[in-house]
């Protein structure tokens, strides 16, 4: 399923001067993970990443996730990741998604997504267009839900914090905390 679902990412990029992952190599192991990863682009946004069925479920998120219950983020569908995205940093070259990326949050997650008290797997989830998760990152922490609420081309969703113990309207994390989990440099410092 993994190979089929990254035929979108894999056709956009020219692996030869790119050193994005290519999608080959191990699947999942252990707890499913997010990761956010910080991508100064055309526009600076953040790419929200879940694991689902082998691959990243990507969103971009132009204004970076929020610990305010209050706020409501844009989330907009990009394509199937591979898994091993979730440790890459470094320097898109000109083409698609030209820019600089570094990983500004990650770990694992629990999907506590249900319908009438029933469990709903996380595909379903995502296909039904309503995702809840708990994530137990380094910057962001409890639970967060992925809603759609635009379908078609233009396909688009909101990510909002749960008002949880982990909430925090007074943070802003995205401006607070610029640099990498994985190694601690930020934009500017990676080359």
């Amino acid at each position: 399923m993994a190979k089929k679902t990254l035929a979108d990412y894999q056709a956009k990029r020219d692996f030869r001067r790119t050193p994005e992952p290519t999608g080959e190599g191990p699947g999942p192991s252990g707890a499913p993970i997010f990761v956010v990863q910080k991508h100064d682009a055309s526009r600076l946004h953040y790419d929200f990443r879940l694991e689902v069925d082998g691959v990243l479920k990507s969103w971009a998120i132009p204004k970076g996730p929020s610990t305010d219950p209050k706020e409501k983020r844009l989330a907009v569908p990009t394509e199937d990741h591979p898994l091993a995205y979730a440790g890459f940093e470094g320097v898109i070259p000109e083409g698609y998604g030209a820019g600089t990326v570094l990983v500004w949050d990650t770990g694992p997650f629990l999907n506590l997504t249900e319908k009438k008290g029933v469990a709903i797997p996380l595909h379903e989830a995502v296909a039904h267009g309503h995702v809840k998760v708990w994530l137990e990152g380094q910057k962001l922490k409890g639970g967060y839900a992925l809603t759609r609420f635009k379908t078609g081309k233009d396909e688009a969703w909101l990510l909002v914090k749960a008002d949880d113990e982990a909430a925090d309207p007074q943070a802003d994390p995205v401006k607070t905390r610029p640099e990498s989990v994985l190694s601690g440099r930020t934009l500017e410092e990676i080359d």
